[in-house]
């Protein structure tokens, strides 16, 4: 959970950056063709470095999707075999005690 919210500042810290970037160079003396060079500059590094970020977290995501996906078919598949051996055992009748008043060999005989 700590990756996540990691992952979440690091894209907020990109962004005010990159609004920042933005403003100084408004702010900066330079010709305005120079100005817009600079801010195009900036706004691509900033769209690259969002795009980055949203591929790596598409990326990550997916690799718990899977991982979480695997671990609830080993999870179904032992509660399956459990649910075959407590159904064999129960079938066989073997762990089952007998009923007060009967025999335990089957043969019930009376006095």
């Amino acid at each position: 959970m700590a990756e996540e919210d990691n992952g979440g500042k690091l894209l907020w810290f990109v962004a005010g950056a990159a609004v920042g970037a933005a403003i100084a160079v408004l702010y900066a003396p330079a010709a305005g063709e120079e100005i817009r060079r600079k801010i195009a500059e900036k706004t691509d590094q900033g769209r690259q470095a969002l795009a980055d970020q949203g591929r790596d977290l598409y990326d990550r995501t997916r690799e718990m999707y899977e991982r979480g996906r695997k671990l609830a078919d080993e999870a179904a598949e032992m509660f399956e075999r459990g649910r075959k051996l407590v159904e064999g055992v129960a079938g066989t009748g073997q762990g089952q005690e007998p009923a007060p008043g009967q025999a335990s060999s089957g043969n019930s005989q009376a006095s």
